[in-house]
């Protein structure tokens, strides 16, 4: 899968959330004020990587994801722990909890959502 830049992603998660919409729906629910003619330039380059499609009405586009956000965090997680961690998820918990990003009861916590995963696993 196509890597996206910051500007790129910021719009994404915006099409995702709203589902459908124009540039101008994304241009209101940006954070900070950027030009309708830059988001719809950004909007265009996702659109050439795959990431949104769209619909005409007249002059108007509705654009619409292609790539699911569930899909896409799955692998950018995987490629970013690849990239720090040495493709080690045990690496990353660990430097969690040695930066204090990660609580002990987090950490418990964790723990038990990982048992509930193994023993639904183990029944299959």
């Amino acid at each position: 899968m196509k890597s996206l830049t910051k500007a790129e992603e910021q719009i994404m998660q915006i099409i995702w959330q709203k589902e459908r919409c124009i540039v101008r729906d994304i241009v209101e629910a940006l954070p900070e004020p950027i030009p309708q003619t830059t988001v719809s330039s950004v909007v265009r380059i996702l659109e050439r990587k795959g990431f949104v499609g769209h619909k005409a009405y007249g002059k108007t586009y509705e654009y619409f994801p292609l790539v699911d956000k569930q899909h896409f965090t799955k692998n950018s997680i995987k490629t970013w722990i690849n990239n720090y961690f040495g493709g080690s998820p045990q690496q990353l918990v660990s430097f969690l909890v040695t930066e204090n990003e990660l609580k002990l009861n987090e950490l418990n916590e964790l723990m038990k959502e990982l048992e509930t995963v193994k023993k639904s696993k183990d029944k299959q």
